[in-house]
């Protein structure tokens, strides 16, 4: 229950207003119980402990700050709000909340438990603000979330003369770590070392963490270098840095280091190192660790489970992803979000959507990351039924904010086919990026709605954002569907000019396709031979469809001969060529393809297609009967 009261006059004395919150009657002494209340908060039964004190008031016992301030301290480890409000009271009706240790105490635990409008208001009111009472409302608001927040409560305590300690710096540069913002990470560093504490641990480990969010590996391996002593989190700290840089055989290089140093992991180190041996494909290491992690006991650990999840997904074997999951003893949202994006890594879209239904019958609700792996996969089985309810969902629990979730819906709804409602996610979206703009502007290429992408795209440079090169593949391909062809020429040559964007593969294919279907196969073929670079299959495909479309049977020869090089597996390269052969009326050319086929043990692919029905997506291919009624095969 939220307190909803104001603070008047010097005593601070509190107003309730329809909150029920009960002022209990005034202590008189003390008893012996008070060690119990010690004993409970130490288990976190804070409710349990508060109702020992209020029984003790009841019988005229008297108490001292003391007795509050474990209790106070509990309710602010444990974000105990409603029992840190009912002390609060209690210590209205006796003058306790007069005392400064106190009120530095009620300070930390409304902002522990993200009431912050209380939690200033006392801050405001302080008589003399000490170093923990800056702290405390640095620590609550970087706990939840609030980083601008505490490092303004960080720069308000500078010029108030106050100088930080080792527990200030730690919150302050996770805040910089958590926004990536170097310039203030460093200036702080800076402070760090005119204070003296670089060589404090806790302060090390910070600056560690924050360098490696920040990107600077090199700067967080520094200060572990230069630490006099390390303890398991410098180690884990360095791991993660290595980690999130995309430098994972370093990690487990520093895994390995760690342990002949006689440093024991923790299941927090293993889920570190756990993350590069997945992003490295590295499935036997992944395995050897999970090995080690049995044997330490650290599988119970559902944030351990979560990784090894993660790992097995991302190294490919869904069904050691499938198997660490279900042996996980509990399972969170996190653990969930794991699996169903494990699915959708690889290709398993039916089962990440069942998954999903399951993870509501278990009482979990969805966050915004579980939509946006959700409705991928929806796109990916142009599942639409399924798409506009997972949107009914979103709406009810306040999702559509969330700008990834929104681009997720406009990108399903315009691959289902309907850009109607792409549209209206996008008119309804409070804030769009980039990513909004280039995916609506795709939508409408797609469709053929070439004109209209490029009104759109018209409508972002006028918002004044700057389009990126997976915008330009949306406006190109917007160009070739709609056959625009000087417009598509105009606006690869805007890419490169105005935007300083170079040309990749997909911009080449772009326009390969747009000349392809405006019949300029020779042109075509010379932008083929002057781009920069080894520009692989999908451009040389496009073209070769091109010449089936035009009937160029000697280009279609030629372009499909490089396609056998690059891709002599690629069952649909031959099938084109005997299509194209097959229009001129050579048949003796067609049978010579298939027989190539043949010796060369190339098979076509069935095709699958998908149907929802009763909320269910099912998968068939060709001559399944799978799905038909008994006795109907």
């Amino acid at each position: 229950m939220r307190l909803n009261a104001r603070f008047l006059h010097s005593d601070a004395t509190i107003i309730a207003e329809n909150n029920n919150l009960k002022l209990l009657a005034p202590i008189t002494t003390k008893n012996s119980q008070t060690d119990n209340t010690f004993k409970l908060c130490r288990e976190g039964r804070v409710k349990d402990a508060v109702t020992i004190l209020v029984d003790q008031s009841k019988h005229g016992i008297v108490l001292d700050s003391d007795a509050y301030a474990p209790l106070l301290h509990a309710c602010t480890n444990f974000r105990a709000l409603r029992p840190g409000q009912q002390l609060h009271a209690h210590m209205l009706t006796n003058g306790i909340h007069q005392n400064v240790f106190i009120q530095t105490k009620l300070v930390g635990m409304y902002a522990m438990c993200g009431c912050f409008e209380f939690a200033r208001q006392l801050f405001d009111r302080l008589p003399k603000r000490n170093i923990f009472s800056w702290n405390g409302m640095m620590r609550g608001y970087v706990v939840h979330g609030h980083y601008e927040e505490a490092l303004l409560i960080y720069h308000d305590m500078q010029r108030a003369g106050m100088q930080a300690d080792n527990f200030t710096f730690p919150f302050v540069l996770k805040a910089c770590g958590d926004l990536g913002d170097l310039q203030q990470g460093r200036d702080i560093h800076d402070c760090v070392f005119r204070n003296g504490l670089e060589s404090d641990v806790y302060v090390g480990n910070a600056l560690i963490a924050m360098y490696g969010k920040c990107g600077e590996v090199e700067f967080a391996r520094q200060v572990f270098d230069k630490m006099p002593q390390r303890d398991l989190v410098s180690w884990t700290a360095l791991i993660a840095a290595y980690a999130q840089n995309g430098r994972g055989n370093e990690s487990l290089q520093l895994f390995g280091m760690m342990q002949l140093e006689g440093v024991k992991p923790n299941s927090v180190t293993v889920a570190s190192v756990l993350s590069p041996c997945g992003d490295l494909a590295a499935l036997q290491q992944g395995k050897q660790i999970h090995g080690y992690i049995i044997n330490r006991g650290f599988e119970p650990d559902v944030y351990v489970g979560t990784a090894l999840v993660d790992m097995y997904a991302k190294c490919g074997s869904v069904d050691f992803a499938e198997l660490a999951f279900e042996t996980m003893p509990y399972r969170n949202v996190v653990s969930w979000n794991g699996l169903i994006a494990g699915y959708g890594q690889n290709g398993y879209d039916i089962q990440l959507l069942e998954a999903f239904h399951q993870m509501q019958q278990d009482s979990l609700k969805p966050n915004w990351i579980t939509f946006a792996s959700v409705l991928p996969a929806c796109t990916r089985l142009s599942a639409l039924q399924q798409g506009k309810e997972i949107h009914d969902y979103i709406l009810r629990n306040g999702f559509e904010s969330v700008v990834l979730v929104g681009n997720a819906l406009i990108n399903m709804y315009a691959k289902c086919g309907s850009i109607e409602f792409a549209q209206r996610v996008f008119d309804k979206m409070p804030r769009r990026d980039v990513v909004s703009w280039s995916t609506i502007i795709a939508g409408y290429g797609m469709h053929g709605y070439g004109e209209d992408a490029l009104k759109v795209f018209y409508q972002m440079q006028r918002a004044g954002l700057d389009p990126d090169h997976i915008t330009f593949v949306g406006v190109l391909s917007a160009c070739s569907h709609a056959r625009l062809l000087d417009e598509g020429l105009q606006y690869f040559d805007i890419m490169k000019k105005t935007y300083s964007i170079a040309p990749r593969v997909e911009h080449y294919a772009c326009i390969v396709d747009l000349l392809g279907r405006s019949g300029r196969l020779l042109d075509a073929y010379d932008l083929i031979q002057n781009i920069p670079f080894d520009c692989g299959p999908v451009v040389w495909g496009g073209l070769l469809g091109a010449c089936r479309v035009h009937c160029e049977v000697e280009l279609g020869e030629c372009v499909a001969k490089v396609l056998f090089d690059l891709e002599p597996t690629n069952a649909g390269n031959y099938v084109l060529l005997s299509n194209i052969y097959a229009d001129a009326g050579r048949w003796h050319d067609v049978a010579r393809v298939r027989t190539m086929m043949k010796d060369k043990g190339i098979k076509m692919r069935p095709g699958c297609s998908w149907i929802e029905l009763k909320h269910r997506v099912h998968a068939f291919h060709a001559e399944d009967t799978s799905l038909l009624p008994s006795g109907k095969k």
